[in-house]
């Protein structure tokens, strides 16, 4: 048996007309490591709830590094977290991960993403969001997705806006030692169907339905 057997999801393929999202390989790991020793922020805010960018960069690099792996470690039917490393003309430029907690039964997905700093503004935050609410919404039968950011990170607010999600509350985190408020958003599956999508052409994803908490067609 080969790996692909018991490990389908490197095979996965999520693309957008400028995009393609994959699991990453350790070449793409290594590419989207040094964009992270770069920056993926303006240093003076921290835009994640987990600082894991306020360290030296070597050590951010290998954080995520470390990351990717643990998740791979760690993935379970009713708790998985898919790393994307998304790539525009063969170069990878950051990275879209989706998560979900018993899938199977609260059919909820989680997003985050980063972009390197080098490619912000360019539109990709929203196409690569867009792709993995498709591949959510569409091919996993998903009826709700969350997300969250800082009031003062108004380009995930933007990219939520254009997606249709709507408020879902608050919560307050400590950030470098201030207290700083995170506002929840919510989209549903209706809300999805009306938003404006991008067109989204996945492949590979039948032999990884079962990894997912989805059942497979007969």
């Amino acid at each position: 048996m080969s790996l692909m057997s018991y490990w389908p999801l490197p095979g996965l393929r999520v693309r957008t007309p400028r995009l393609e999202l994959r699991m990453p390989g350790m070449e793409d790991l290594g590419a989207l490591a040094g964009l992270a020793a770069e920056g993926v922020h303006d240093p003076a805010v921290q835009p994640f709830t987990a600082a894991w960018t306020d360290v030296g960069p070597d050590e951010r690099a290998r954080g995520l590094l470390q990351w990717h792996w643990r998740c791979w470690a760690d993935w379970q039917v009713a708790a998985w977290t898919l790393n994307f490393v998304v790539l525009r003309d063969g170069e990878v430029v950051g990275t879209q991960s989706i998560s979900a907690r018993d899938f199977a039964v609260c059919a909820e997905v989680n997003t985050g993403s980063w972009l390197g700093l080098k490619y912000h503004g360019q539109g990709m935050g929203t196409e690569m969001r867009a792709a993995v609410l498709e591949l959510a919404f569409a091919w996993l039968g998903a009826d709700s997705a969350v997300s969250g950011a800082f009031e003062d990170n108004f380009a995930s607010h933007a990219v939520s806006r254009k997606l249709g999600y709507e408020k879902d509350g608050v919560e307050m985190h400590a950030v470098r030692g201030k207290p700083a408020v995170l506002r929840r958003l919510r989209l549903t599956r209706a809300r999805w169907e009306a938003a404006p999508r991008v067109p989204v052409e996945v492949t590979g994803l039948a032999e990884c339905l079962p990894l997912f908490g989805v059942p497979t067609k007969p």
